[in-house]
């Protein structure tokens, strides 16, 4: 694919350069809480504004039903990028309607302006190609230059990702250049012993890319609340913990396979659990207590890896060469549940390994539990592309930029 230092080399001053961006920040009401997907998309930004470029940002936020949302608007994300670009960025509070069309009329070379939520118009998402090309045909008219630099939405079939780049010139932003160099080195050229761990809420969500992984990766641990569809696969009681009984099959096939192909699985050895689910917005303490993973009391739920699992993964982290991981090992954002989330975090930082974090709750989690970005090797802006290139499947955004 076309590279955007290429595109600068052949001038981009005073051309319209649309940067499809990924601004999809967290949000309490209108307080960006995690703005590491703005700070992300900076290099290509500042790039094209001091090449002289008149730079259209545009992206989406959150799940809007096709229509104008206030509590999706891209407003707080375009007032971020100001503050950190240290420059006025005008805002266009529609998306191809008569606010955007003066917005980027009005840019002079150099200046930024971010148009609101594409997901405000039903084109976006749809699965017609027609409707999806006529939203595309309008965003088109706002730009000379499309600059592809929305990582976290390159696997979506969508407008802006998939039909936009086939009506204008077009190139790969900083971005999506480094996160694909960086999936390359966990598929193609991995350096050994390769771990992966694998957490979050559901195991069907990360069937793919286990099922991809089994070829490939020494050692595979698992946590956060897919992990009890495991422990149930194994015999073991999980009480009131999330479980996903209708997966048991495809679980014991895998560990079967890991089995016969030499891939360590690594199950947690106990973990902590309460009697519900704990109130994030209180974050009371809720007194929890430690049990082995397989002697979970009945109505107990597990939130948590125990002390002896996180001391497990330590070790089995400690000498792999390449690690990736996504999804948390319990309810983080609870403090009574977050050491084995802390515990896999602080693991990879103490690790000599190449070390990836997965994007998604995974990135949001080592802001938050206060770790330093630059102590990982690589914290990746998208969790859903990172596992479906994991899994061997092609992204509808990265194919339009290579095309």
């Amino acid at each position: 694919m076309k590279t955007i230092d290429e595109l600068l080399a052949e001038g981009v001053a005073g051309k319209r350069v649309f940067v499809r961006a990924d601004l999809n920040v967290p949000l309490s009401g209108t307080t960006i809480t995690d703005d590491g997907r703005i700070r992300a998309v900076l290099p290509t930004v500042t790039k094209l504004a001091e090449a002289g470029a008149r730079v259209v940002v545009a992206s989406h936020l959150g799940r809007p039903k096709g229509a104008p949302d206030p509590a999706f608007s891209l407003a707080p994300a375009a007032a971020r990028l100001g503050e950190l670009l240290g420059a006025d960025v005008a805002f266009a509070t529609d998306t191809v309607g008569d606010s955007a069309r003066a917005t980027v009329a009005g840019l002079a070379d150099g200046q930024v302006a971010v148009i609101e939520n594409l997901r405000f118009n039903a084109g976006e998402t749809s699965k017609d190609d027609a409707e999806r090309g006529a939203f595309a045909d309008r965003l088109a008219e706002l730009a000379d230059v499309y600059v592809g630099d929305g990582f976290g939405a390159v696997h979506r079939k969508h407008a802006s990702v998939y039909d936009l780049p086939a009506r204008l010139p077009h190139a790969a932003g900083y971005l999506i250049a480094t996160e694909v160099g960086v999936l390359k080195k966990l598929t193609t050229d991995v350096q050994r012993p390769y771990a992966v761990v694998l957490g979050g809420a559901k195991v069907s969500d990360k069937l793919g890319v286990i099922d991809h992984l089994l070829e490939r990766a020494d050692r595979i641990l698992i946590g956060g609340g897919m992990a009890y569809t495991f422990l149930k696969a194994q015999g073991h009681e999980v009480g009131s913990s999330l479980l996903q009984e209708d997966q048991i099959p495809v679980v014991l096939e895998y560990l079967e396979r890991a089995k016969a192909k030499g891939v360590e699985f690594v199950l947690p050895v106990d973990v902590v659990v309460s009697d519900g689910f704990p109130d994030l917005k209180a974050k009371a303490p809720t007194h929890p207590d430690t049990v082995p993973a397989d002697a979970i009391p009945a109505g107990q739920m597990g939130l948590d890896n125990g002390p002896e699992t996180n001391k497990l993964y330590a070790s089995k982290l400690a000498d792999a060469a390449t690690v990736f991981w996504n999804g948390p090992m319990g309810v983080f954002e609870h403090p009574d549940y977050a050491d084995g989330t802390r515990a896999v975090a602080q693991a990879l930082v103490d690790s000599q390994a190449f070390t990836v974090v997965g994007g998604g709750d995974s990135a949001a989690a080592v802001r938050i539990l206060g770790f330093d970005e630059n102590t990982f090797g690589h914290i990746s802006t998208g969790g859903g592309a990172s596992l479906e290139y994991l899994e061997g499947k092609t992204l509808p955004g990265l194919a339009a930029l290579e095309n």
